[in-house]
């Protein structure tokens, strides 16, 4: 008697990532409710199973849903605002003066809405946040169906959102206590920067995360500036002073990490950080760089993020993967630095890895969630293609995607030659999103 399942996913070719270097052709996943029970050739799945729905992929590669392992999701309000502007002046002068009038728990709702839309409908499954409001972005989370790891934001100065890091810490844990519960959620806790949290509040996160085990995410070496400012007023470079303040470990993730010697990569290897790169927002705001290859051959795990929309301006894994291949073998010097396989582990395994979900996602394999996108190879600036992997890195961009699932649900569907369809919202209603935000925000341009 067959197995009654949700559903069987056909494809021309699977890619799982796990194993490695595996790509399988004419493969069929099987999916019951928000879990993959099966892997195994078409013409074996349907004497096994007797699906609810059947979809046939014959142009289309499957594979994991990407992992946008840093942003800052409601910032998507903010595209383009201030461009061409090196981070200091750009966050002192326009970011943060427009925060401290904007943000608003219906400004993160509507933002994080947006946000979300344009990742499913780019193949994100998962997004690492970190954000002020966290409640807004969770509901708007699960309301378009979005993985998300909210970011618990601790920074020294006040906002809207707290007063000081005590408050920012308490608020931040009373989310985490409201949501615990929802599949689609997770938490770290985030604190800013190195600039903007001191010493004491480091510390106090440091043993709150070891009690409440939730991770730590926080932006690190972001920029020549950044290490000269912790010199003058620490006598140390940032990565040094949080070793000091025994921040580091394998629950730690560092968004940027731009600028490091070699001291620094094996202290994260020693410690199993992981770090975020973001190579679009790095190059737009100046910051340099980052020795990928290098933090490679330091077996350090790094994932791939695009930062907030506001210094991106897109959130786009599809385009981080690509830049990431390149620029790794520009600075190394080294044409097969960051080969296309690795670029796409960088965008799904290793950022399950870095939010410790790698047990439920970042791969295609029995008994993991759902999380899988489809992309299309049949449009003509795709052909002709003779290895379907390097294609995903260097041809194929977000457009190509056809279908988005996350635990095991339908999230983005954009058939050809026809309208996207979400399954959280209609496009008129992100059209309403940006009409009411668009002339609030344009003062601050």
């Amino acid at each position: 008697m067959k197995q009654q399942v949700s559903l069987i996913i056909e494809a021309h070719w699977v890619l799982p990532v796990v194993p490695s270097n595996k790509l399988l052709e004419h493969y069929g996943v099987v999916v019951d409710a928000e879990t993959i029970v099966d892997i195994r050739p078409i013409a074996e799945v349907h004497s096994q199973y007797q699906a609810n729905e059947v979809i046939k992929l014959n142009n289309q590669i499957l594979m994991p849903g990407l992992i946008n392992l840093h942003t800052h999701t409601a910032m998507s309000l903010m595209r383009g605002l201030a461009d061409g502007l090196a981070l200091q002046p750009w966050l002192h002068n326009h970011i943060w003066p427009a925060e401290s009038k904007l943000v608003s728990p219906d400004f993160v709702y509507d933002g994080t809405v947006l946000a979300a839309a344009e990742m499913l409908s780019g193949g994100v499954t998962t997004c690492n946040d970190m954000y002020f409001f966290p409640a807004s972005a969770a509901e708007a989370s699960i309301k378009m169906g979005l993985r998300v790891n909210l970011g618990l934001v601790v920074i020294e100065f006040p906002t809207q959102y707290a007063n000081d890091a005590d408050s920012y810490i308490k608020t931040g844990l009373d989310v985490r206590d409201s949501y615990r519960e929802q599949p689609l959620v997770s938490f770290s806790f985030a604190p800013h920067a190195p600039y903007t949290v001191s010493d004491k509040t480091f510390q106090r996160i440091a043993t709150l995360s070891n009690q409440v085990n939730i991770g730590i995410h926080t932006h690190l070496h972001e920029t020549k500036e950044e290490l000269s400012q912790s010199n003058e007023a620490h006598g140390l470079r940032p990565l040094a002073r949080l070793a000091n303040l025994d921040l580091l470990g394998p629950n730690v993730t560092f968004a940027h990490c731009v600028h490091m010697n070699a001291v620094e990569m094996r202290l994260l290897a020693e410690h199993g950080c992981s770090i975020a790169h973001c190579p679009s927002s790095n190059l737009k705001l100046a910051s340099g760089i980052a020795p990928i290859s290098q933090y490679i051959q330091y077996n350090i795990n790094v994932g791939l993020g695009t930062d907030g929309a506001a210094s991106n301006n897109r959130l786009d894994i599809f385009t981080e993967m690509r830049l990431a291949a390149l620029l790794a073998k520009a600075e190394s010097g080294d044409a097969t630095a960051v080969p296309a396989y690795t670029a796409i582990e960088m965008a799904t395994i290793n950022g399950a890895k870095a939010l410790g979900l790698e047990d439920k996602i970042g791969s295609i394999e029995v008994g993991k969630r759902a999380d899988l996108i489809a992309i299309r190879f049949s449009d003509i600036e795709m052909q002709p293609c003779f290895d379907p992997i390097s294609h995903l890195v260097y041809v194929a961009g977000r457009e190509h995607v056809s279908h988005t699932w996350v635990d095991g649900e339908l999230r983005y569907h954009k058939p050809a030659e026809s309208a996207a369809v979400y399954s959280g919202i209609e496009p008129r209603e992100l059209r309403a999103i940006v009409r009411k935000w668009q002339s609030k925000v344009s003062e601050f341009t």
